[in-house]
């Protein structure tokens, strides 16, 4: 049996009328009986009891029609989403960011999107970037808003924003009060309590490396997930943090630390856009990734030229 064949099934058993439903359908009266003739040899039973001119849907017939509607519509449902894959003004993103860009950057992206191409929808997944690169592989995600860079090659990637990393101190602090609001060298902090993300989030690899390349390891006294919660510990007094610049904006004021600039030379990270790189995406997907790089990328010259 063909869709076709279902479709006209479809119709017939909803009108019970051969003329009628020849007619809804625009084909000839002997086209559809003829059809119908074969759907019933297909299935090995009548379909319609015959009463004169008039059909009566039967028990075969009921059992056809409820698998038949749901069979289109699971071949109209397979349809409408191919042609989102195919069509770069409709469909549904899926990108997936870390939990640090969720107030910012993430936003700013997709309404800066939205105003150039509003049919389009966006599916979001907040995770740590382990779980943001898992995502790209298990197709969850299109693309990822990851920091740092992928190591693995089967990533490309992208930069985007690079943003200075300072120490949080609680106000009081023997570094938060320097003259003129100077810089610190992160190992002036080698003594002091740490408070950090977990250690499956980047930015948490990212501080260990920090205090590596000062010399030190950090003494952790608490773990969060949230770069907010972390800021919010310091200004409890809990300890000390390295954090990122442009996260500070998103931080209720009553829950700020004193925010003490770094000297030290690795002290910025860089927030990039990833997708597999062998891995097709579909065109509003794609769409968004050109649009991102030129508008927001750091180097925005060939949105095309791939980072490995």
């Amino acid at each position: 049996m063909t869709i076709e064949e279902l479709r006209w099934f479809v119709v017939l058993a909803e009108t019970e009328h051969m003329t009628d439903s020849a007619a809804e359908l625009q084909i000839t009266q002997p086209t559809l009986s003829r059809a119908l003739t074969r759907l019933e040899h297909r299935v090995g039973a009548p379909l319609f009891d015959r009463d004169g001119r008039r059909l009566r849907l039967n028990r075969f017939g009921a059992v056809l029609l409820e698998h038949a509607r749901r069979a289109l519509a699971e071949v109209d449902a397979a349809g409408d989403r191919i042609a989102e894959l195919i069509d770069p003004e409709r469909g549904t993103v899926r990108l997936a960011f870390l939990h640090s860009v969720a107030t910012w950057l993430v936003p700013d992206l997709i309404r800066s999107f939205r105003a150039a191409a509003p049919g389009v929808a966006f599916t979001l997944h907040q995770d740590p970037g382990h779980d943001l690169l898992q995502a790209l592989r298990d197709g969850a995600a299109d693309l990822a808003v990851t920091s740092p860079r992928p190591e693995e090659a089967e990533f490309a990637w992208r930069p985007l924003v690079r943003e200075q990393l300072f120490l949080a101190v609680p106000a009081g602090h023997r570094l938060a009060d320097r003259p003129g609001g100077g810089r610190v060298r992160l190992r002036s902090a080698a003594e002091e309590p740490f408070v950090t993300l977990r250690p499956e989030f980047g930015f948490r690899r990212l501080t260990e490396r920090l205090c590596a390349a000062a010399g030190f390891r950090a003494r952790v006294a608490f773990e969060g997930t949230e770069l907010a919660t972390v800021e919010g510990m310091v200004a409890a007094g809990l300890g000390v943090a390295v954090l990122p610049e442009l996260h500070a904006a998103a931080v209720p004021a009553d829950r700020t630390a004193v925010r003490v600039p770094l000297a030290d030379a690795g002290a910025h990270r860089t927030i990039g856009l990833s997708w597999l790189r062998d891995r097709p995406m579909p065109a509003v997907a794609e769409r968004f990734r050109l649009f991102v790089l030129s508008e927001h990328g750091i180097d925005r010259e060939d949105p095309n030229v791939i980072q490995h």
